[in-house]
């Protein structure tokens, strides 16, 4: 459901303390500092794809196919949140870290740095990896992207703790994720039940935490920290599906369950955040609820232009849900659907291009994050921001 009337009111108190002080020559942030997974990655993972095989699938079509002649390692057809997010603000698009480290670039790590990995998690790898029957996590956690982003600062304004970084650090947005889902959803997928994946969540969420107040002893001022999506409404679980009909959401056809599992994460966590900001009153943090803005697609797909497949994955490898777990779109055997736009899955786990534009907007332009971020950058109200893919 959307933010209470009570929330919009802090918004706009928010919007008289900050509006001096967050402008920058585009209207609202210098650049974007990114931290994630596979929602938000915008390449590394391709970077990284000679020493992990799971991630190899991304460096080749379909995946990134609007972007033309390219695979940009996205985990989408095209274009992700973070890129519409970019657009709204004017920005270029943000580039993957290890595309640019070494470079000596300072201009284009000056405007962002995204150090999102497909496959990471929020915990340490040998945490995930000691509760999913021996499978391989990459070596990308919160921790370790944190220690990426400290390495680089040196080539972007110097020393950490000068005056410098901490301005940097303070006029860049912060995108914390979203983070977190494979936390779950390799242990889940792998066998364990889900009551016992749920005592991991308070972990998961003060690891979360740890990392944003290490950004903010580091200088940040704005934080916009997703929520985990309805993970009960993906063709990856689908597929698994219960053995009860009561299992169903009669209504949207999702995984009851699974849904609640994600919605009692981000509930944790919004009591965290609400912490956070009860701590540091001069930092601005916002909730981005990836969850409801996501599930308006799945209360009314028709109405939002999803005609051909809310639950069925564009790119898979057949069944009922075009998802098998042992193949994946990349594959030889791969079926590909002709109108992707239509479609609300790409691959069974992550999202298509058509449906990461709506929930952008949904979040940036509308009332799906606490505080509205409109109102904390009003450039977002009123630019189109969203265009056609180019790189």
């Amino acid at each position: 459901m959307a933010p209470s009337t009570s929330s919009r009111l802090f918004a706009g108190l928010l919007v008289v303390l900050w509006s001096g002080r967050l402008y920058s020559a585009n209207g609202c942030f210098s650049s974007i500092i990114s931290f994630g997974d596979s929602i938000a990655d915008t390449g590394n993972a391709k970077y990284l794809a000679s020493i992990y095989d799971d991630v190899r699938f991304l460096c080749v079509p379909p995946y990134g196919q609007n972007f033309i002649g390219q695979s940009t390692g996205r985990c989408s057809n095209g274009r992700l949140i973070i890129d519409f997010l970019a657009e709204i603000l004017g920005l270029p698009l943000i580039p993957p870290y290890f595309s640019i480290k070494g470079s000596g670039s300072v201009a284009a790590l000056r405007q962002g740095v995204n150090y999102a990995v497909a496959g990471s998690t929020a915990m340490n790898s040998s945490f995930v990896e000691a509760r999913c029957n021996g499978c391989v996590v990459l070596n990308g956690s919160l921790e370790v992207q944190l220690a990426w982003f400290k390495q680089s600062l040196p080539f972007i304004c110097g020393n950490a703790t000068s005056s410098d970084c901490r301005n940097f650090i303070g006029r860049s947005l912060i995108l914390m994720g979203e983070i977190g889902g494979n936390d779950y959803n390799l242990p889940l997928t792998t066998g364990r039940p889900i009551d016992e994946v749920q005592s991991y969540v308070p972990l998961v969420v003060d690891t979360i935490v740890s990392a944003i107040n290490e950004l903010i002893d580091m200088g940040a001022q704005t934080l916009v920290v997703p929520g985990n999506f309805p993970i009960g409404c993906f063709p990856s679980y689908l597929t698994i599906g219960v053995s009860d009909k009561e299992g169903y959401d009669p209504i949207t056809g999702c995984l009851t369950k699974l849904n609640e599992f994600s919605e009692y994460h981000n509930k944790m966590l919004r009591i965290k955040l609400n912490k956070i900001q009860e701590l540091n009153p001069n930092v601005v943090v916002i909730y981005a609820d990836y969850y409801n803005a996501a599930m308006q697609i799945y209360h009314s797909p028709d109405k939002y232009g999803f005609t051909n497949g809310t639950f069925k994955a564009c790119c898979g490898c057949g069944g009922p849900f075009n998802y098998k777990a042992t193949e994946r779109c990349g594959d030889v055997s791969m079926i590909l659907c002709d109108e992707p736009d239509k479609y609300v899955s790409w691959d069974g786990v992550h999202l298509t291009e058509a449906a990461y534009k709506l929930i952008s907007k949904s979040l940036f332009q509308g009332q799906y994050t606490m505080p509205e971020f409109r109102s904390i950058c009003p450039r977002t109200s009123t630019s189109e921001g969203i265009g056609k893919s180019s790189i």
